[in-house]
């Protein structure tokens, strides 16, 4: 077997991985990135840029046919194949050279193949080449990510069920598309699929969206019945059964309902991609979340030399949100060979504050739903006194411009003790991108004073911001 020295090792090649990888060289270490897919990773492929291929015509329909002028010219479905040929553009067709280009323009090695732990600073690489064992100076940081959940049902192997993979990378439209689950992926692939054609419905045991104030479930849930969509709140799948492997699926649901469809989607959680790491051979239980302090080093493990950054760490489950971890995490490594200390107070390089009270995350569904920090619900629990503000936003005339008869809503949730923003929550056509200026007002605990001042273009939907700060001073 052959054995490689580098400062810094690094498990997983997808935007994670690329940014410890990428921050580790800046710091002057020699970086090697194993993969064991494709270079890119699950965000690349398979979740956030091809989902949002597939959604954006469907909402760019959906937008057209609200501007009177705009809406006689929106004539005849949408063509599936070209959908299809887009999402395969922005996947590139499912080629990594580029990306495994970019890993040494940085002057990082890639080694492809299976990567797992093999004791302290250790990591033995299976491939088709053969084993390799790669031996860490300084760090082992572990970007693997996660994968979908798929419940415990009768009949699940032989309904041969969707996962988002699936659901992103189809390249045919069911015409009876069930979808189980009312989180982000639900909620998005259910209103990407009735664009599409498909006759959708969607499951769901709680509220749509339910980590998110309730009217953004709710206007969601009321945006995908008048597309279509058949939303039932309060069901849960109790049995599956497919005996003809190229013909529908039968379901049964908890309510005595029984349904069928042709394929059937599953959007109900995640686990880490834990399960053959290794993690025995340093005291660690294959198959869990790893647990980290704020520089995303793994407790339970001595020397300071593991890290776990992305989904597996279970702090925010967002590609944006594991790429700012892999950065603080890259600094953190570099800091640490350079035996310098770490500046971990609270506006520190060295603090994952974001991953604590500023996380932000949209769900691009028809309509959009964007939030940062805390719920009004939340902020309660937490035991801040708070006051809640809302406004609608045809209030601001940008929006009504956007679309005639727009249909939103904005809230701010404000500490009153510090007059700063825990939180902020936009529902309605086109808010994604308002959600930046709400992330900086929390992460930064702008005081509400200040933010008076801080003037909205007129008319843009941004002005939003005004009616709230205006609601508040009221």
């Amino acid at each position: 077997m052959r054995t490689e020295m580098y400062d810094v090792i690094v498990v997983g090649a997808g935007p994670v991985g690329q940014n410890v990888a990428e921050r580790s060289r800046a710091a002057g270490l020699s970086v090697a990135v194993v993969e064991r897919e494709l270079v890119g990773g699950e965000c690349s492929y398979w979740a956030c840029v091809p989902s949002k291929a597939l959604l954006r015509p469907v909402i760019a329909i959906a937008d057209a046919r609200r501007v009177d002028g705009a809406r006689a010219a929106v004539t005849g479905r949408i063509s599936a194949d070209d959908v299809f040929a887009r999402r395969n553009r922005y996947v590139t067709d499912y080629d990594d050279s580029g990306q495994a280009d970019w890993i040494g323009s940085i002057g990082a090695d890639l080694v492809r193949g299976n990567g797992r732990l093999d004791g302290e600073r250790r990591v033995a690489v299976s491939s088709s080449d053969g084993e390799r064992l790669l031996t860490a100076r300084h760090a082992v940081a572990l970007c693997t990510g996660s994968n979908a959940v798929l419940p415990d049902l009768p009949g699940m192997a032989e309904a041969r069920p969707w996962t988002n993979r699936t659901a992103t990378d189809s390249v045919t439209v069911p015409d009876r598309l069930v979808v189980v689950g009312g989180g982000g992926v639900g909620v998005e692939m259910a209103t990407a699929w009735q664009g599409l054609g498909s006759m959708v419905t969607l499951l769901a045991r709680g509220p749509l969206l339910r980590r998110m104030e309730p009217f953004a479930g709710e206007m969601v849930a009321e945006g995908l019945k008048e597309a279509g969509v058949d939303v039932r709140i309060g069901v849960s799948v109790t049995e599956l059964r497919r005996p003809d492997s190229s013909g529908p699926v039968g379901i049964s649901l908890d309510d005595g309902t029984q349904l069928e469809a042709d394929e059937i989607l599953f959007a109900t959680g995640r686990s880490p991609r834990t399960e053959d790491l290794g993690l025995e051979t340093v005291g660690l239980s294959p198959g869990s979340w790893l647990d980290v302090d704020d520089t995303c080093t793994v407790r339970g493990v001595d020397g300071d030399w593991l890290y776990a950054v992305g989904d597996i760490n279970h702090h925010a489950l967002l590609t944006h949100q594991g790429k700012y971890q892999a950065r603080i995490v890259g600094d953190t490594i570099g800091a640490r060979a350079a035996g310098q200390p770490l500046d971990t107070e609270p506006w520190g390089a060295h603090a994952v504050t974001a991953d604590h009270h500023a996380v932000p995350q949209i769900f691009f569904c028809d309509p959009e739903a964007a939030a940062v920090g805390l719920s009004s619900a939340q902020a309660e629990q937490a035991g801040y006194r708070v006051r809640a503000v809302d406004v609608r936003f045809n209030e601001a005339q940008g929006a009504n411009l956007y679309a005639d008869g727009y249909q939103g809503r904005a809230r701010m949730v404000v500490d009153l003790d510090r007059e700063t923003l825990l939180g902020v929550t936009f529902v309605g056509p086109g808010v994604s991108e308002l959600l930046h200026s709400a992330t900086v007002a929390v992460a930064g605990e702008v005081p509400v004073p200040r933010l008076w001042h801080a003037v909205s273009c007129f008319p843009t939907i941004s002005e939003v911001w005004f009616f709230l700060l205006k609601a508040y001073r009221s």
